[in-house]
């Protein structure tokens, strides 16, 4: 099994503390240059991305000069290639999911995490009594056929002392909740703990909950803003605009849930208001970093480094990005600058 070199790695992901300080954010009284930003969302409207709408309802995207066109992607491979085309500024996507384009050659950046953990999970029904990852040894579970999903699983069965071979993956699709509910499968790893688990404990249906990163997993930025490294230059001001106004709409959202769930609803009427409230009840502390002094939309490089690592053993990627696959310059607040695989060389704005 290949393994990185740590310091290959490092100078990969690494950021240069060196270029910490304060930014000016957007202010004043007079308002930016109107420039038009099209977003493309990871899924349907839903309360993941409440902060979104609750800023375009609240005028925060106005307020930044932003006219943004937020679109709903056909399929969820469509984000990443539609910046990497140039049809979208941004996507939102998964941190894995980056790795795996990156490792392709695709030149893309994170440049803010907006759920700042993971959300997959091991989801169970109570009748299954998996309580545990030991309690899935000589059980069936359902994933989405993704191969880090399957990775997650081995790692997870591997650390409980459970051998692998003793359980069995069906790819279901996106069918977990269904195949669940059939007793299909015991378990489910693919489902959101923030989502379908909170829409199994609202039907009654006893959900059992193991969040990966709890189970063995490094841990990772599940939802993030993508864009493209040639972009950061021209478009970075905008992009910057952008995060700032996502996280006045954030917080309005903190202040008064409501703020965010009236124009989510308005933009998916085909959404339960109660379960939406729900989950953003419960999603709201993953949209703000843990350490009160990083700012919003704040990504660890040394978490990025970790998992990129595993994603390396278990020969989920190839090689390590050649150059750095995050940037947090683009933040509220402070920001600091990307190091290329050349130590001497620094991107940003």
């Amino acid at each position: 099994m290949k393994r990185p070199t740590a310091l290959v790695l490092s100078a990969a992901l690494a950021l240069a503390l060196g270029a910490c300080g304060k930014k000016e954010d957007p202010s004043g009284t007079v308002a930016p240059k109107r420039e038009k930003l099209t977003l493309v969302l990871d899924y349907f409207p839903n309360a993941d991305h409440v902060g979104i709408y609750a800023a375009e309802a609240t005028g925060a995207f106005e307020r930044a000069g932003l006219d943004v066109d937020i679109r709903v992607p056909g399929d969820p491979s469509e984000p990443l290639k539609l910046v990497a085309a140039g049809r979208a500024d941004l996507a939102i996507s998964y941190e894995p999911e980056l790795f795996l384009a990156r490792d392709k050659g695709v030149e893309l950046v994170g440049i803010g995490a907006i759920a700042q953990k993971p959300l997959t999970s091991i989801i169970s029904l109570g009748s299954a009594k998996i309580r545990r990852p030991s309690d899935l040894d000589g059980k069936t579970v359902g994933t989405a056929g993704i191969p880090y999903q399957s990775a997650y699983l081995k790692t997870i069965l591997e650390g409980a002392g459970v051998d692998p071979k003793r359980v069995k993956e069906v790819d279901v699709g996106f069918n977990l909740v269904p195949s669940l509910l059939s007793k299909k499968v015991d378990a489910v790893l693919g489902a959101f703990w923030n989502y379908e688990g909170i829409q199994l404990e609202r039907e009654d249906k006893d959900p059992s909950i193991i969040r990966v990163e709890q189970a063995g997993v490094p841990t990772y930025d599940e939802l993030i803003l993508v864009a493209d490294q040639e972009q950061l230059g021209k478009r970075g001001r905008v992009f910057r605009r952008f995060i700032q106004a996502l996280r006045q709409g954030t917080e309005a959202v903190r202040a008064d849930a409501d703020a965010g769930l009236d124009p989510l609803l308005a933009a998916n009427p085909d959404l339960e208001r109660g379960l939406q409230a729900a989950v953003v009840k419960a999603t709201l502390p993953v949209f703000f970093p843990e350490d009160p002094r990083r700012p919003f939309g704040w990504q660890d490089p040394e978490e990025w480094r970790l998992y990129g690592a595993w994603m390396r053993e278990n020969e989920l990627v190839e090689n390590p990005p050649s150059q750095a696959l995050l940037s947090n310059e683009f933040l509220p607040g402070e920001g600091v600058r990307p190091v290329e695989a050349n130590p001497g060389e620094q991107g940003g704005e």
